[in-house]
This record gives structure tokens, C-alpha cells and sequence, in this order.
């Protein structure tokens, strides 16, 4: 039997920024962001979750707005991640899971982002990994800061519970590019400042190799952008989309990203 080969989705790492009226909501009213942007990317990565609750009805609208086959990532909450530190996390986890049923099948997956402080402990990791076993409608990804995680027994823990390795590119934190499922899950922050440089067309040409390989080798992969101080956020991931041959809407975008995205 012929091999799968995997799909790439590329889109940014949240969409509410007033800074980027400039770059891709030229003359659209605010209301209508999410449409117009969801009409740009393929999927994006909502990160307000991770800050606040977010009510039921508002990812029910949220998914009201965007087109048939559009993916949306869910960050979760730092409460789970930040101050319990993954520790009887179960509850949190199925309200998380209660909050965003809205989203149906849009939600594709969940990335669960630890403090750049914690160090490695096997056993609590395991024990988060079962808890999401209560949440199995979508995939998980965690993003693991501290190097002291980046070992042959977590990989395999991932492995074992079918969560993705989140491959995080930052320059105050390491990146671990272990592969640990058929979903790969990549987060861009910045490579030389954190949230605000903008992506090399070197880089951006190595990152549309590596997606187009884990592709071939029939694995699916969500790269979002999280450099959106300056906008950059908006340009790199239109011209990654294009270095992978994924359409871009050139209705959708204003010139100034347009234009951006070419060079």
C-alpha cells in the first residue's frame, strides 16, 4: 500500500493586532478580521486561550466565520501549563475541552506551551499525558523550553500518547527537532528577536524543505507565525505558503502584504 502524503497548513499565530491594519486589514472593519484573514491562511493558531477563559459561544461564532476545511489551533490555558505545572491537571483540561466544542471539527489541534523554567519530570509529563487522553476528538503538541526535556524517554512518552514534539524556533530558548508523530507542530517566534525579526527567505527556504520531507514521509504539518509585533507575521507566512506551493488569495490581501510576501 502506497504511502500517505501529508498536507501542510500555514497560517499565524493569533490575528486580533492593531499593527497589522497596516499589513493585511487595509480598510476592513475589525468585526471582520477573523473572516478576512481566515481567507488568507488555512488555518490559525487562537492564543487568547492561553491568557484568559474564553466563553462557548465565541468559538461557536468563530467557526461560524471562517470557510469549510479551515484548521484552527488551540493554545492551551497557562493555569494547566504555568501554574499547576501539568500536576492534576484533569479538570482544567475537560473545562478547556467544554469551552471550545464550539469549534467542532475546525479545532484540529491543542499546543500546550511550558514555562522556560521548567525542568524536566518524566513522571508529571506521563501523568499529563493521560489526562489528555479525556480530550481524543483532537491531536496535542507540546512546547517544551527547557533543554533538560530534550531526552530519548520523553520522545518516547510523546511517542507512546501520540502528542507532537512542538519544533519552537526563538533565540532565548533551545529548539528540540525531534519528530515524534505523523503531526509535526512548528511555532516561529522570531529567530533573532523574539516576536518581531522577520524570517530570512534562507530560512523560510529551509523550513518549506523540511515541511515538504515530513509531507513525503506522510506526516502532517502546522507552522504558525508568532513574529507579529512589526507584521512580519503576516508577510513570512504568506511567502512560506508560496515557497510550498500552498495557494495564496490575492483577493483577499491587500498590495502592501502582497508585495511584502514577494520579496
Amino acid at each position: 500500500m502506497a504511502r500517505r502524503h501529508g498536507r501542510t497548513f500555514i497560517g499565524t499565530s493569533g490575528w486580533v493586532y492593531e499593527s497589522w491594519r497596516q499589513h493585511l486589514y487595509e480598510g476592513i472593519p475589525r468585526n471582520q478580521w477573523l473572516r478576512h484573514a481566515s481567507r488568507s491562511f488555512d488555518t490559525l493558531e487562537i492564543n487568547g486561550s492561553f491568557y484568559t477563559q474564553i466563553k462557548p459561544a465565541t468559538y461557536q461564532r468563530w467557526r461560524g466565520e471562517v470557510p469549510a476545511g479551515f484548521r484552527f489551533a488551540l493554545k492551551g490555558h497557562r493555569f494547566v501549563t504555568h501554574y499547576k505545572r501539568l500536576l492534576d491537571v484533569d479538570r482544567s483540561i475537560a473545562l478547556l475541552r467544554d469551552q471550545a466544542i464550539g469549534l467542532g471539527a475546525a479545532l484540529t489541534c491543542v499546543v500546550w506551551q511550558l514555562p522556560a523554567h521548567f525542568e524536566a519530570n518524566p513522571a508529571r509529563l506521563e501523568s499529563f499525558l493521560d489526562a489528555l487522553a479525556a480530550w481524543p476528538e483532537v491531536r496535542h503538541a507540546i512546547e517544551l523550553r527547557h533543554r533538560s526535556w530534550f531526552s530519548e524517554e520523553v520522545a518516547q512518552l510523546l511517542a507512546t500518547a501520540r502528542v507532537a514534539n512542538c519544533l519552537s524556533d526563538a533565540p532565548d530558548f533551545p529548539m528540540w527537532r525531534e519528530i515524534t508523530t505523523d503531526l509535526v507542530y512548528v511555532r516561529l517566534h522570531g529567530h533573532t528577536r523574539k516576536y518581531a525579526s522577520r524570517y530570512s527567505r534562507t530560512l523560510l527556504n529551509r523550513w518549506a524543505d523540511d515541511a515538504r520531507g515530513w509531507n513525503r514521509e506522510g506526516r502532517d504539518v502546522y507552522i504558525y507565525l508568532d513574529n507579529d509585533a512589526e507584521g512580519h507575521a503576516v508577510t513570512d507566512a504568506m511567502a512560506l505558503r508560496e515557497l510550498v506551493d500552498l495557494p495564496i488569495s490575492v483577493d483577499a490581501l491587500p498590495s502592501r502584504a502582497l508585495r511584502a510576501s514577494a520579496r
